[in-house]
């Protein structure tokens, strides 16, 4: 489809073009015209900037008219839809040929070429070499004033002066007097198939409707004209048969519908419609009175300065079923805001919408630095995650601003539609660029924004965050890309031997302005909050517990037990170093589930554990691991550590991070997850997930299948898929490590008296210990409970299986064999099957 568009936004990449009807439009830097791009793709190629290449702003500025085609209609990520344009003369004239060409005839042209006596244009037709002469284009360079000379990939209005060898050599003009008195008439020969928009016609009334007026024009085409393109000064004038100039706004390549516009300011080629005054966008209209109601499109308003408005019908009330007809009846009077200015509609766009009246933010000029605002997630990418502030406003909050600690998989934390408080970082409203921060430090702090280097005054406490930190210190960035310098001396009041290892990227710290030198863009900065030693200053600048020294994955340590917490052990590392704090997740004590509790029932305050690894250190905490199969994996180099490594078929050690009604989540030493869905957990039919694993278990997974561009992987969990061929040998070495920690616990509580029932079950009752036993009693599910002299106190139980095909009665004398010891819960389960006896 072909329309006349009105250039609304210029940036380095695209033009953002104002269509009819408070539509708008994408002109990719790509899209403008063959030359240019074939220059773009040279400077590309060679690296480095070519000297004639203009970029889009020196060639285009709001206001210009330009002949467009639709290429696509695109969905965004957030649902609105996004029509890309290109103005390239080869799609906008391609209905055109070189004996179509006729003179006086007015197209859309590009500087191509410059040369001595004029420019080489390229009008988009095969075979016709244009030429425009340096004194035609005079008047037009003096007039717009962007250099001495047209600029190659510049959008010109020319006039065809003269046509040679069947069209094959054409000469124009760009004189601007010729420009605005061209009109389009038959002797031209236009058709249906080559018609322009841009073409100022003389057309005349055929019928006139409560919806706009239907015309002629060059003799046998019929054109429409909406209620929005009618001459405000004549609408209700019209008659039939009356004859007028108008424009031609658009041209379906299908149906041949052409809409044309009568307002003043397209009548004269080359000419701007009018611009609203900046201080009117976004501003709350108390009394607007409805001129016109279209039950199909909307109404149109008279604001307090007399201004015309439209409001599409969405945005008349909150919900279709609130609408009400009978509200917008002419004289009438509606509260409602400007949300935008449609530049080829010479009209302002409003809403009466409650929400939208109301609403803190409606363009990115209404954002200002250090601004704490609401958004909703839309989508995750590997440089961050792009945040809907408010409807047509975007975010960026960038991977190192996740969270105050670096995320590695910010997937789990954030979901798709996840509502998240941020605070505005940087806010360019000319590019449409919006940088947040989800760090907790940065968002609630109520110390002073600083945003530019005239605010950094001596004195001034301030919070920022480590861009960089190196032997000669740490640089702090602030708002709107402030940056200072925290020199060595400043740092703490005690001297910081390797600030590398103690501030790490990312860090939020608070600190004090000691000088600035706005000029030169120069701060310098101080973690000493005050002069005396130990102060908040020092507390600032180092995080609790933060670790000089720099512990590397799989890195084995022997540590002491400082404190026991609900889910896991402070401990300090045991080295010559320092004592380092670090912590064990009590699911990270053994491979095995049950050991886990075990263990951290028996230890204490002081025991030591040798050769535990390090899982991660990211500056803020080391996490250590027991697990002697993800250790055992990580020492024989069965491992990933980043998401290029993998390939489908590989065998891996982890443990089990989630359990979902879907499927399990496991992750891998480095931070490396996958998702092993609910049909890839066990060969087993899996009803509850739950039922199958827990969060910590050790488990060996295969790599199903792995999306690269997502950053996802499947798995399969399937005991039968996942033997690496000798299952015998493993299930024997797994059994052997289990007897291995369970006779480490013994050891262990031998040395607490004070766990005297526990220690008799460890001394006196081992798997596989034959115990002459009585019936006690038979429980509605099969199972049975014993009593006897070797296990007063303790609840004896055998299931249903291990009974055999024995039928047991209350009374009854029977042997058994100890499987198990549950030393927490003093259960001993035991088998009466004759072939475990026998053994």
């Amino acid at each position: 489809m072909l329309l006349l568009g009105c250039i609304k936004e210029v940036s380095d990449y695209e033009l953002v073009v104002s269509l009819p009807n408070g539509l708008s439009g994408f002109v990719p830097v790509t899209q403008i015209s063959d030359a240019y791009s074939k220059m773009l793709n040279e400077e590309v190629a060679q690296g480095e900037l070519l000297e004639d290449l203009n970029s889009l702003p020196d060639m285009y500025s709001p206001g210009m008219l330009v002949r467009c085609v639709v290429t696509s209609v695109e969905k965004s990520a957030d649902g609105r839809r996004s029509i890309k344009l290109s103005i390239n003369p080869k799609m906008v004239n391609k209905g055109l040929s070189t004996s179509a060409l006729a003179q006086g005839m007015l197209l859309s042209g590009f500087v191509a070429s410059v040369e001595d006596h004029g420019y080489l244009i390229d009008i988009g037709v095969n075979g016709a070499h244009a030429f425009l002469p340096r004194q035609k284009a005079q008047n037009y360079v003096k007039a717009v004033k962007k250099g001495p000379d047209l600029k190659i990939g510049q959008n010109l209005n020319c006039v065809i002066v003269e046509v040679k060898n069947m069209g094959r050599v054409v000469r124009l003009s760009i004189d601007r007097s010729e420009v605005a008195a061209s009109l389009a008439t038959e002797r031209q020969n236009w058709t249906l198939s080559n018609l322009l928009p841009g073409l100022v016609v003389k057309a005349r009334v055929q019928k006139v409707t409560p919806c706009g007026v239907k015309m002629t024009f060059l003799s046998s085409f019929t054109g429409i004209v909406d209620f929005m393109h009618v001459d405000p000064e004549k609408s209700t004038n019209y008659s039939p048969d009356q004859v007028m100039k108008a424009c031609i706004l658009s041209v379906h390549p299908t149906s041949k519908v052409v809409h044309l516009t009568l307002r003043q300011a397209f009548l004269h080629p080359g000419g701007s419609p009018n611009q609203l005054s900046s201080g009117r966008m976004g501003a709350v209209v108390e009394e607007s009175t409805v001129k016109a109601f279209y039950k199909q499109f909307g109404a149109i308003f008279e604001l307090d300065d007399g201004s015309l408005a439209f409001a599409r019908l969405k945005h008349l009330s909150k919900t279709r079923k609130s609408f009400k007809h009978g509200a917008f009846k002419p004289g009438c009077k509606h509260k409602c805001r400007i949300v935008d200015y449609s530049l080829m509609d010479e009209m302002c766009i409003v809403s009466l919408k409650y929400q939208t009246i109301e609403a803190r933010f409606l363009q990115y000029q209404d954002i200002h630095t250090g601004d704490v605002v609401q958004g909703k997630v839309f989508a995750l990418k590997p440089i961050g995650m792009q945040v809907k502030v408010a409807e047509g406003i975007k975010g960026l909050i960038p991977s190192m601003h996740l969270a105050d600690v670096i995320l590695k998989q910010p997937e789990k934390k954030y979901s798709i539609g996840d509502g998240v408080k941020c605070r505005v970082l940087e806010c360019d409203p000319a590019g449409k660029k919006l940088i947040l921060t989800l760090k907790k430090s940065l968002v609630q702090s109520n110390l002073p924004v600083l945003s530019s280097y005239e605010d950094a005054k001596p004195g001034l406490i301030t919070h920022g965050f480590v861009v960089c930190a190196r032997e000669f210190g740490c640089i702090v960035k602030f708002y709107n890309d402030v940056k200072g310098l925290v020199p060595k001396h400043e740092l703490s009041s005690e001297p910081a031997s390797c600030p590398e290892k103690v501030f790490h990227e990312g860090q939020v710290v608070k600190v004090t302005v000691l000088k600035c030198e706005p000029q030169q863009e120069r701060l310098l900065l101080s973690f000493r909050l005050s002069g005396k030693p130990g102060s908040e200053g020092k507390n600032e600048g180092t995080p609790k517990n933060k670790q000089e020294v720099k512990y590397q994955v799989g890195e084995m340590v022997d540590v002491k037990v400082l404190k026991k917490k609900d889910n896991g052990l402070e401990v300090s590392v045991l080295e010559g170093k320092g004592s380092a704090v670090a912590w064990i997740p009590t699911t990270h004590l053994s491979d095995f589930v049950v050991t886990c509790k075990l263990l951290w029932h028996c230890l204490q305050e002081g025991d030591v554990l040798p050769r535990v690894m390090c899982l991660s250190d990211n500056g803020e905490r080391i996490i250590l691991s027991r697990k002697a199969a993800v250790i055992s994996a990580v020492q024989e180099e069965q491992v990933v550590r980043s998401f290029s490594e993998i390939e489908p078929g590989m065998l891996l050690t982890g443990y089990v991070r989630n359990v979902m009604p879907f499927g399990v989540f496991v992750e891998f030493p480095f931070g490396v997850t996958g998702l092993a869905p609910k049909v890839s957990m066990s060969d087993k039919f899996v009803t509850d997930t739950k039922e199958h694993f827990v969060v910590g278990q050790t488990v060996i997974a295969k790599v199903m299948s792995i999306d690269e561009e997502k950053q996802r992987m499947l798995l399969n969990l399937k005991v039968s898929e996942c033997s690496s061929g000798n299952a015998a040998a493993e299930s024997f070495a797994l059994l052997n490590q289990y007897f291995k920690e369970m006779n480490e616990i013994r050891n262990l509580l031998r040395k607490r008296e004070e766990l005297s029932m526990a220690k008799g079950l460890c001394d006196e009752l081992v798997s596989g210990k034959e115990l002459q036993l009585v019936v006690q009693d038979m429980k509605e599910d099969g199972s049975a409970l014993f009593s006897g002299s070797c296990v007063t106190g303790l609840t004896v139980t055998a299931t249903r299986y291990h009974l055999g095909e024995k039928k047991m009665v209350p009374g009854e004398k029977a042997k058994a064999v100890v499987l198990h010891v549950d030393i927490l819960t003093s259960k001993v389960y035991v088998s009466l099957r004759e072939e475990l006896l026998k053994q």
